[in-house]
């Protein structure tokens, strides 16, 4: 018994955090964060208690509140990267728009995680992905884009509600399998379309 308990130590040791936080991912981007609990959690990683997972956190709301954190905040670095590269909004935007098709293709969770699993269910003070800081700069090259005058003169909010209305509904489709091939066959026409909602003719 000792020694079974040594070895699971062990096995536990051998896994960082940023394994169980992909572990975790992955389960919450496929079955919801309600419908995870932390022995599936510990399923995955292949141990036999949850002794492995609490060396990290102490709860599955824990994990998702640290997953939620650094996704936005790589977004957030990411968004800076690309705001400092081009000066008009079309490009920023151009670029936030591969960014996402790419993460799509290549790490679904990740974007399943992000806009399609609801922050309310694990975050104790949930504010709107509106309000956070990523999307806040997404935001703001809106916000830019109708003051240089390459967008409509609309309300830069309702300027966000048309590009990535079309843009989240293509990733969702993608995502469920709606549309079957990946998301990067989409992303021209997608692109097109979005930006024909708000640029200024």
């Amino acid at each position: 018994m000792e020694q079974e308990l040594e070895l699971e130590n062990k096995q536990n040791n051998a896994v960082t955090q940023d394994e169980v936080l992909q572990a975790a991912l992955k389960l919450f981007a496929k079955k919801g964060y309600f419908n995870t609990s932390l022995t599936d959690i510990k399923d995955a990683l292949g141990f036999k208690t949850n002794s492995g997972i609490h060396q990290f956190f102490k709860t599955k709301q824990a994990i998702a509140q640290a997953l939620h954190e650094n996704i936005l905040d790589s977004l957030s670095i990411s968004i800076d990267d690309i705001r400092r590269r081009n000066r008009k909004a079309a490009e920023q935007l151009r670029e936030v728009v591969d960014l996402l098709f790419k993460l799509t293709d290549d790490a679904p969770e990740i974007v399943q995680f992000l806009l399609f699993v609801k922050s309310e269910e694990f975050l104790a003070e949930p504010k709107p992905l509106l309000e956070t800081a990523a999307f806040n700069k997404i935001k703001r090259i809106f916000q830019n884009g109708v003051k240089d005058g390459e967008m409509k003169a609309i309300d830069p909010l309702l300027a966000y509600t048309y590009f990535f209305g079309i843009i989240n509904n293509v990733l969702a489709m993608v995502l469920n399998g709606s549309l079957p091939k990946t998301a990067e066959s989409y992303q021209s026409q997608t692109w097109l379309m979005a930006w024909a909602c708000i640029v200024k003719k």
